[in-house]
């Protein structure tokens, strides 16, 4: 299931990431591709919104379904760089979007570790796109962190 065009998306994801990096923000990215169209771009805003539930994911559905016009994105892929919390994949159940990419896995708080079955039933998913990279750019940040 993974091609090409995956790995673009998903560096795409990851210069979104990067913005949350600089802007102090726990570094995730998400886009959202539809009839390879990037119709949204977000990461994590949490710390300058002041608001926990401004998940980079959360900020993309809400972008998509404005630019798009509809709020159902069974025709969408979201990439997103790490692996979206229980939260956001039920979010994504609402949404119906069609496919989940995503990079690095979250052991800690992943929607998987407590069930796949909250996304939608015909919510395809592919992981592990670029983990290494998406992984290294959250251990620096928390690194970074430690330090100060």
């Amino acid at each position: 299931m993974f091609d090409t065009s995956d790995e673009y998306y998903m560096r795409e994801a990851l210069k979104e990431a990067r913005k949350g990096f600089y802007s102090d923000e726990i570094p995730v990215g998400a886009i959202i591709v539809c009839n390879d169209r990037v119709v949204a771009r977000a990461y994590n805003n949490t710390e300058q919104l002041n608001d926990v539930t401004a998940h980079a994911e959360m900020l993309a559905f809400t972008s998509a379904t404005a630019t798009i016009g509809g709020k159902y994105l069974q025709n969408c892929t979201l990439y997103v760089t790490l692996e979206p919390c229980v939260m956001c994949a039920g979010a994504a159940a609402w949404t119906q979007i069609g496919r989940i990419v995503y990079g690095a896995s979250d052991e800690k708080r992943g929607y998987s570790k407590i069930s796949s079955s909250i996304l939608h039933p015909k919510t395809k998913v592919t992981s592990g796109i670029l983990a290494e990279e998406c992984e290294t750019l959250l251990k620096e940040f928390f690194a970074k962190k430690r330090k100060y």
